[in-house]
């Protein structure tokens, strides 16, 4: 019987556990522990609670440990030890592994990463799919060393990515993907058809991690790159723009055919960010003058509503522009 540790936290690597759990006596394994981050608070209200991936692994009676930091928890690298794994499986733990921990498990550490390697290496490969513009990304699965990603990959599986698809969609697809994925990977590993590939290190991208350095919309760029970054950045860090010198959230959008008359009519004038309401919507000019519609945003302090709505609401005065 294979004994793996199961390494992740959130609802993205809860699918890749259930798939495992599901298939533990058709691959002649078990489950022996899960590693997930510790229980935090959540919400305006601060309630404590537990990792997706806790809640799952308890319900099947499997035992939990949660370190602030693996790397500075030695006592619960010794536990892991003392289950004698002959198997590490990686999903979205959050966490850099060690050496003391790589070298765990005679089987080493199989990842599921949310991206085709070697493109997209790091924390937020999902999100710098949607915001690059990409139409296709995948899942690869690969085996774990002390590089961030660097690993060599096993196997690989396309996901297409629709031009409105948001990066919490494209990480729902991904994840039950990605946990097909793994069991077939688990299942070459044990029959021993499993043949390892080293990354072509010059072809590698980066997929650094999310901060609000990179939320403000700049109206001079071309209307689809605004609209990938949307995409991208929900829901965290979001995309902000100004309007009357207040934070406005710009949550949803949808390219305008630019065949369309109205249009044609607002690109030959206005500058970029100007706001245009016609025919019960709401656009923004954008710098290539093309129109990108506003379907929701969110004034500072408010809740989400539909931008006709919110223009309604601030009786929009024409010229005015979003900043």
């Amino acid at each position: 019987m294979l004994k793996v540790i199961y390494l992740g936290t959130p609802q993205f690597a809860v699918p890749t556990l259930a798939s495992l759990i599901e298939n533990q006596e058709k691959l002649g394994l078990k489950v022996v522990a899960a590693v997930c981050q510790p229980d935090r608070p959540k919400g305006r209200g601060g309630k404590v609670e537990m990792p997706p991936v806790k809640v799952l692994a308890e319900a099947h009676g499997i035992p939990v440990f949660q370190p602030q930091a693996l790397a500075r928890s030695p006592e619960t690298v010794e536990a892991m030890k003392a289950l004698e794994p002959d198997l590490l499986v990686m999903v979205a733990f959050g966490q850099i592994l060690k050496k003391n921990v790589l070298e765990m498990a005679p089987l080493g550490v199989i990842n599921v990463h949310g991206s085709l390697l070697p493109t997209l290496r790091g924390a937020a490969p999902i999100n710098w799919s949607v915001i690059n513009g990409d139409t296709v990304t995948g899942v690869t699965t690969m085996y774990t060393e002390a590089g961030v990603d660097t690993g060599p990959m096993l196997l690989k599986a396309e996901i297409a990515i629709g031009p409105d698809m948001t990066a919490p969609e494209l990480a729902t697809e991904m994840s039950q993907v990605g946990a097909d994925l793994l069991i077939k990977t688990v299942e070459a590993l044990i029959n021993k058809t499993l043949v390892p590939e080293r990354q072509d290190d010059s072809k590698a991208t980066l997929a650094p991690m999310l901060s609000r350095a990179i939320s403000k919309i700049d109206f001079k760029k071309p209307a689809q790159e605004i609209h990938n970054l949307v995409r991208g950045l929900t829901p965290w860090p979001a995309t902000v723009a100004n309007f009357r010198d207040a934070e406005l959230k710009i949550v949803k959008t949808k390219m305008l055919d630019d065949s369309s008359a109205l249009y044609q009519s607002a690109a030959a004038s206005g500058k970029p960010g100007e706001i245009i309401k016609a025919d019960g919507k709401v656009f923004v000019l954008c710098g290539d003058k093309k129109l990108l519609e506003l379907l929701e945003v969110q004034p500072a302090n408010r809740a989400k509503l539909a931008a006709a709505a919110w223009v309604n609401g601030v009786r929009l005065e024409t010229g005015e522009c979003l900043t």
